[in-house]
């Protein structure tokens, strides 16, 4: 086998040592994984931006709020986030104002509440498996150095019987070690560059459902005091 031949991609993966071959194997796998929740993570935020607009405008667009509520209660199973909020809420709130002699602080508090659990559950489930993509982009990089570190060691130690090394026998197993940290790159660049876009994104989402929470609860706090709210559905838990 000449040297081009020993350079080539395929060849040196084939020829490495099992050590080298196993963080090959590894990191290979960690990139399959960080590309399929990079496009899991892509399509969920973008749905989950296409339904915030969505309520977003139904809600202030003057639509009842008991509609709003029913509505929600019907299609528990594909709606959003911010629709699963205001659902909460005003489930909550109903339920506080049928109670006789129920405090208007204590309604709205309670309704508050009962948003900011909805919200806790509905941002765990946006942020999901980004921990695993900043732990993608932070270590893949020194697994593949440890893996091209034990490739060149391997491959000094196969010349230890020569008396005259060569550039010719060098080449091929230094290049085989490197191969360890070019896949570790490849794994961990994409993985950066997902993870720092959806913090954003989702950063943005939860201030926009901060937002919204705020203004529903003094909604709430408006309209305390006007014709009974409807009686409020049980609650489900959300199917994803």
């Amino acid at each position: 086998m000449n040297v081009t031949q020993d350079l080539d991609i395929i060849t040196l993966i084939l020829h490495a040592s099992i050590v080298v071959k196993v963080v090959m194997l590894l990191l290979l796998l960690v990139s399959f994984m960080s590309w399929m929740f990079i496009f899991q993570k892509w399509f969920s935020i973008r749905r989950a931006n296409a339904q915030t607009d969505k309520f977003e405008r139904e809600f202030w667009g003057g639509n009842d709020l008991a509609a709003l509520y029913q509505g929600a209660v019907n299609n528990r199973h594909t709606i959003g986030s911010l629709e699963r909020i205001f659902e909460s809420g005003f489930r909550e709130f109903a339920k506080q104002r049928g109670q006789k002699g129920a405090d208007v602080g204590d309604m709205v508090d309670s309704a508050r509440r009962a948003m900011r659990a909805t919200f806790q559950r509905e941002m765990d489930y946006l942020e999901r498996h980004l921990a695993f993509l900043a732990s993608t982009g932070s270590v893949s990089p020194y697994v593949g150095l440890f893996g091209t570190v034990w490739g060149i060691m391997h491959a000094f130690r196969g010349l230890a019987n020569v008396q005259q090394a060569t550039l010719a026998q060098v080449a091929p197993g230094i290049a085989e070690a490197l191969v360890a940290t070019a896949i570790g790159l490849f794994a961990a660049i994409p993985a950066v560059i997902a993870y720092n876009r959806f913090a954003r994104d989702i950063d943005r989402i939860a201030i926009q459902l901060e937002s919204y929470i705020e203004e529903f609860s003094n909604i709430l706090h408006r309209n305390a005091g006007h014709s009974p709210a409807p009686a409020a559905a049980p609650a489900a838990a959300p199917v994803r």
